[in-house]
């Protein structure tokens, strides 16, 4: 039978770049049946780290140094996150925490941790680690970062308290890396006090003339001479030339996101241009829209898990965290219903889920739900 590769078009320089890259070229025969040790190194399942040094931002936010067990990190794009494994009075949990040191270096991750009132594990992590305690996390993951394809080399980054975090690893990259972009970071707090990296800022300011630092200060005093108030149209309008050649990123709390999304919309801003961080919801889930009057934060519900036990959920608390009290490990990354790992089956009951949540379209169809962003609203059975 008569072979018709030869008709190809390209066929010959085909032919000449194989012989040229079978020269030239790395050989990978050797990692032959080793398909998940090769992917392992980029995308682990965990990632076992020492706490090799703590660094004390402000009175209430830490720096934590985290140095691989084995040598070796996976490597991630500035604005991406891991999510920190411990066990906090006998509960093993998890939080998302993003990397704020650049991705150019790959000895350490740096995750930095502001106090919560009231935090479950934000205070664990700065109050009870030491130099030498061991962790684990998941490989970096997240979708909030510089895409060259699609997003512009000028931006507006506009942070919120510990929200800075993944924009302190895209500056620090930039800066260090002399890269082709231009920043305004626009960075409100309540007062100087409570600025993280603020030294640092003002450095990379001084010294980068792509990078341009605002600090914004809601309770500033009388004397201050920088920019009072919060980060409106009016702040974006004064601080940025041409408007329309920026790409928006935002990160703080969920507060920020209610009060400066409609700021930058009203600028006429197109929804391609503004890249959000991951969903935060209200601390106080009953007062998110569409939360049942009827029910309080406290009411306890039976959720029944096929094949494992049956526990008690309160509505205020999600459904993951309920799980995770009870002993029960559920895969997570994000926990905020981004990344789908922690999805579940519900079988029968109803949950609340605030707006936001990015639940796919075949989970919706097919009855999962984000335990990590849902609340029952009654008894549940659920399928793990």
């Amino acid at each position: 039978m008569k072979s018709y590769v030869k008709d190809f078009d390209r066929y010959n320089e085909v032919v000449k770049e194989i012989e040229i890259g079978r020269k030239f070229g790395v050989d990978y025969s050797s990692h032959k049946g080793k398909t998940k040790e090769v992917t392992d190194r980029y995308h682990p399942d965990a990632v076992d780290l020492i706490v090799s040094d703590i660094f004390e931002e402000t009175a209430d936010s830490k720096t934590i140094r985290l140095t691989p067990k084995d040598g070796y990190l996976p490597p991630f794009q500035a604005g991406q996150y891991i999510n920190v494994f411990a066990e906090v009075n006998g509960i093993r949990t998890s939080r998302p925490y993003s990397i704020s040191s650049s991705p150019r270096q790959r000895a350490y991750y740096d995750i930095t941790v502001a106090r919560v009132a009231g935090g479950f594990f934000s205070n664990y992590l700065l109050d009870s680690l030491v130099r030498g305690m061991k962790l684990k996390s998941t490989a970096p993951s997240g979708n909030f970062y510089f895409n060259p394809l699609f997003h512009s080399k000028k931006s507006v980054f506009i942070a919120g308290g510990s929200g800075v975090t993944p924009f302190m690893s895209m500056i620090r990259e930039i800066c260090d890396s002399g890269l082709d972009r231009e920043i305004i970071l626009l960075y409100g707090n309540r007062n100087e006090e409570n600025i993280i990296f603020h030294d640092e800022l003002l450095s990379l300011s001084s010294r980068n003339d792509n990078f341009t630092y605002i600090p914004v200060l809601s309770e500033a005093p009388e004397d201050y001479c920088g920019i009072k108030g919060f980060i409106d149209d009016k702040c974006i309008r004064e601080n940025v030339a041409h408007i329309d050649d920026h790409t928006y990123y935002i990160c703080g709390p969920g507060a920020m996101y209610e009060f400066c999304l409609p700021q930058i919309e009203s600028l006429n801003i197109p929804a391609k241009k503004i890249r959000k961080e991951m969903f935060s919801s209200s601390d106080n889930i009953t007062r998110e829209a569409g939360w049942p009057a009827e029910i309080s934060g406290e009411a306890e519900f039976e959720v029944a898990v096929q094949g494992r036990k049956t526990i008690k959920a309160k509505s205020g608390e999600t459904l993951l965290t309920s799980l995770e009290r009870a002993g029960i490990v559920v895969p997570v990354s994000c926990r905020s219903g981004e990344c789908s790992l922690c999805r579940v089956k519900l079988v029968s009951g109803k949950v609340f889920q605030p707006r936001g949540v990015r639940l796919r379209e075949a989970d919706a169809k097919f009855g999962y739900v984000h335990s990590c962003k849902c609340y029952p609203l009654e008894n549940l059975e659920i399928i793990l």
